[in-house]
């Protein structure tokens, strides 16, 4: 199924710089955006690249929170799919542009919906007040208790969810690389899994390959770090400056006269900013 499906098809990069240029781009996108609207702004005034990704990781983590504490208790499918949706969201998207306290909300939701875990968007908004260790058991019997794997093999997964893990490998890839990391960090060595279990002890090109991509899942993993709570705070108030400055309703205003239809958005019923704030998640 993950072979013919659209993640391998439009989601799976070659290498963590291709990642970096289109969160670049994105950025950059959105300068220019409010550049041509006429009026000269300071550099200083935008975020940057890193201050971005500052703040991606912090709502990335309360996306995370939020599900984990939801009631009824969600399917990890449905963690996983919703950090995903929010991951691929900002790779062509500025944070600039569509606020992350929205948008983690938005795939959260569309990841219950998608992945068929059936909550009312009443239980929803109620809301805002098989591990790969086990699955390895009769496929290697020289393992005598796979479950001395199941922590270190979580913990490795759910640290990778906060990764770009999955826009760098396969699901399956992941998985096995974290039983291995898992193993490793018990004083276990399964390299002869990889060879004899999987039959890739002939094809040394495939293992070669899939050596590559594990070193790269452990890699983006091991070096992932969440920031630094100052560090969110000052980005966080420039964000909000960004968004309550260029408002498509502020803009609109601002430019004055005449305008495309092409450039006319419909102003929501109720604005962002009145219905949920970082204090409303800080309650939960």
């Amino acid at each position: 199924m993950y072979h013919n499906s659209s993640q391998k098809k439009y989601w799976i990069f070659d290498n963590e710089a291709s990642l970096e240029r289109q969160r670049f781009e994105a950025n950059q996108k959105f300068r220019s955006k409010i550049m041509a609207s006429g009026k000269p702004y300071s550099d200083s005034l935008f975020l940057d690249p890193r201050e971005e990704m500052v703040l991606f990781r912090h709502y990335e983590k309360r996306l995370l929170d939020f599900c984990a504490i939801f009631k009824p208790a969600m399917p990890k499918s449905v963690v996983g799919t919703a950090a995903m949706y929010f991951r691929r969201f900002y790779l062509n998207n500025s944070l600039m542009e569509y606020h992350p306290r929205i948008i983690m909300l938005t795939c959260t939701y569309l990841a219950c919906k998608v992945d068929e875990f059936n909550v009312s968007s009443t239980q929803f908004v109620g809301n805002l007040q098989d591990t790969p260790a086990g699955q390895e058991k009769t496929r290697y019997p020289m393992l005598e208790n796979p479950e001395v794997l199941r922590k270190s093999a979580d913990d490795f997964l759910n640290l990778a969810t906060m990764t770009d893990a999955g826009l760098l490998a396969s699901p399956s890839q992941i998985a096995l690389t974290a039983v291995l990391s898992s193993a490793s960090r018990a004083g276990l060595n399964m390299e002869s899994y990889l060879a004899d279990c999987m039959g890739l002890k002939e094809d040394k090109e495939t293992m070669s390959k899939l050596m590559e991509t594990m070193r790269r899942v452990k890699h983006v993993t091991k070096k992932y770090e969440l920031p630094k709570l100052e560090e969110v705070c000052v980005c966080k108030q420039k964000l909000e400056r960004i968004h309550a400055e260029f408002s498509s309703t502020n803009l609109k205003r601002k430019r004055g006269g005449y305008e495309e239809e092409h450039d006319v958005i419909k102003k929501p019923l109720v604005t962002e900013e009145e219905v949920w704030t970082d204090e409303d998640l800080d309650a939960l």
